[in-house]
């Protein structure tokens, strides 16, 4: 185990962050459910704001845990291809889970968000937060959908992430902060000793706690 839990990776991770980013005009965007809790302790250690970007896994059909791809915010959707080229998954069933997932991806905006607007990020500096990455199709889905925002800069950063991965998304992220890139992977899980789920009402007092934590400090 690396982290005790996804507060104890998102202090770790802030550390880093801190000597790296520029926070006079950036802003902190978790990755729900999980990399929420992460990115509050970034968005607390940097004060800087904390909000979320919502996007949905694409998986693999009674595999769900693997990622044929991902849908984000604004109608983003990233696929990845080698899964889909290895495993034959026909383009119907990519569609039948996309439809799937925008209904969860409506249903968690208003639950989250409730009726705050969405943050402007235009020529801001952006740091994408989650609590790991395995294939990388959410995030590479997330940073696709936010170049369309005009942010000044993306920067990637999670507590762990597989070594592939993370060097993938250097090519599309202006930055990335990854603390660990353990070889072999496994899974994003392996290297928390608590890795329980998050829920939507942890999100929701978190984001509620982040901005009351900004408008006092």
């Amino acid at each position: 185990m690396v982290f005790r839990d996804r507060t104890d990776a998102g202090r770790q991770l802030a550390a880093k962050l801190k000597e790296v980013i520029d926070t006079s005009n950036a802003i902190v965007l978790a990755l729900p459910r999980g990399g929420v809790p992460v990115a509050f302790e970034v968005a607390r250690a940097l004060h800087v704001p904390l909000d979320i970007f919502l996007v949905r896994k694409l998986g693999v059909p009674g595999r769900e845990e693997l990622a044929m791809g991902a849908i984000a915010s604004g109608g983003v959707r990233v696929i990845n291809d080698d899964v889909v080229r290895e495993l034959g998954i026909p383009s119907r069933w990519i569609d039948i889970a996309a439809a799937d997932e925008s209904a969860e991806l409506r249903r968690r905006e208003l639950a989250y968000r409730d009726s705050r607007p969405a943050p402007d990020v235009r020529d801001k500096t952006v740091v994408l937060v989650d609590d790991g990455l395995a294939t990388g199709a959410t995030m590479r889905a997330a940073v696709a959908a936010l170049r369309k925002m005009e942010p000044d800069r993306i920067v990637v950063a999670v507590p762990v992430g597989a070594p592939d991965t993370c060097h993938e998304l250097r090519a599309q992220a202006d930055d990335i902060v990854c603390l660990k890139q353990p070889d072999p992977f496994y899974a994003v899980g392996s290297w928390y000793q608590d890795f329980e789920q998050t829920t939507d009402e942890e999100v929701r007092e978190l984001l509620a706690l982040g901005a009351s934590e900004l408008i006092t400090s």
